[in-house]
């Protein structure tokens, strides 16, 4: 059974277990944003049910805290994937601050503003990160089915 506690797999988790507080911290400012949208009357509560039933400034933190179970999903699955291969590496590591930075970066460029261009580049930042967090995976896995 691989040991999940190494040093390694802790510096490769910590950056993702960030990520989860950034996840919660959406879901703060998401309520807050919705409260207010009610206070203001200019939404109900019973609006929130619909998918397009959010105010313009809590329509922003939803739709960010819906990418953040799109594609950073893949950055726990490659980052689980090379614990459990024990083929985790300071590359990966590495890799995972990025996506981090990335998701930060993404999160404030989009709940602050509608510069579709800048989101992008932002978040062409993560993706890079999660491509080499899967790839590393994919080729642990391969290489452990090979031998």
């Amino acid at each position: 059974m691989p040991e999940v506690t190494t040093p390694m797999a802790a510096a490769l988790l910590a950056p993702l277990f960030l990520h989860f507080g950034l996840i919660a911290g959406l879901y703060a400012a998401l309520t807050w944003a919705r409260l207010t949208t009610v206070r203001r009357g200019e939404a109900s509560k019973n609006d929130f049910a619909r998918a397009d039933g959010d105010a313009p400034l809590s329509a922003r933190f939803q739709r960010n805290l819906a990418n953040q179970f799109e594609a950073p999903v893949f950055a726990w699955i490659g980052a689980v994937l090379l614990i459990l291969a024990e083929q985790a590496t300071a590359w990966d590591v590495a890799a995972a601050w990025v996506f981090l930075a990335g998701r930060l970066a993404h999160t404030l460029v989009q709940c602050t503003g509608d510069d579709v261009a800048l989101r992008g580049q932002v978040f062409t930042i993560n993706f890079a990160a999660v491509l080499w967090l899967m790839g590393h995976a994919f080729l642990a896995v391969a290489a452990a089915a090979l031998t």
